[in-house]
């Protein structure tokens, strides 16, 4: 019987299944990250609708960390598929939390550098001004610094590393 990813592949066009397999890492991680992405929204308008109405980097930062421990477990089990070590633990919740900073990071500075948020603009406004600042960019520069983070320092092991044919990550050359 084949494994739900192999169904999966079967339902993608041929020419592009060499490359799905090929970044496998990033396919799920970005899986993972895009089921994280949907519970934190869920999260995130659900406690500025309720408790935390005039708190929007609160909610934000609390519905992230939920999504966060979410993440960690899919991350390890699935999408890196390692065995669950302190030491991993420990550096997935380090990058988390700079993680998080740099995802409220363009919220914060929309709503109180900005001044993005009532009495300044209409709600509708205030609203779409947090979504796209703290939702989709901070998201987003979050999401390409975990990737790299956990990549480099947290679900890559000294097994990970004794495979053949591992090439380290690369730092980003700089091109001017």
């Amino acid at each position: 019987m084949p494994s739900p990813m192999q169904r999966v592949l079967a339902r993608v066009p041929a020419r592009l299944r060499p490359l799905l397999v090929r970044h496998r890492r990033l396919v799920k991680f970005l899986l993972v990250g895009g089921g994280c992405f949907v519970l934190t929204v869920v999260i995130d308008f659900g406690l500025k609708l309720t408790v935390l109405e005039h708190k929007p980097v609160a909610a934000l930062t609390v519905a992230t960390v939920i999504a966060t421990v979410v993440s960690y477990v899919f991350n390890r089990r699935w999408a890196f598929r390692t065995a669950g070590r302190g030491r991993e633990a420990l550096l997935f919740f380090l990058v988390s939390a700079v993680a998080i900073g740099v995802n409220d990071a363009p919220l914060a500075l929309s709503r109180y550098a900005l001044d993005l948020r009532e009495p300044y603009v209409d709600p509708l406004t205030q609203e779409f001004a947090d979504f796209l600042s703290g939702m989709v960019v901070g998201t987003f520069v979050a999401m390409l610094f975990r990737f790299w983070a956990v990549r480099r320092w947290v679900f890559t092991g000294p097994a990970e590393r004794a495979r053949p044919g591992y090439a380290a990550p690369e730092m980003p050359r700089d091109v001017s």
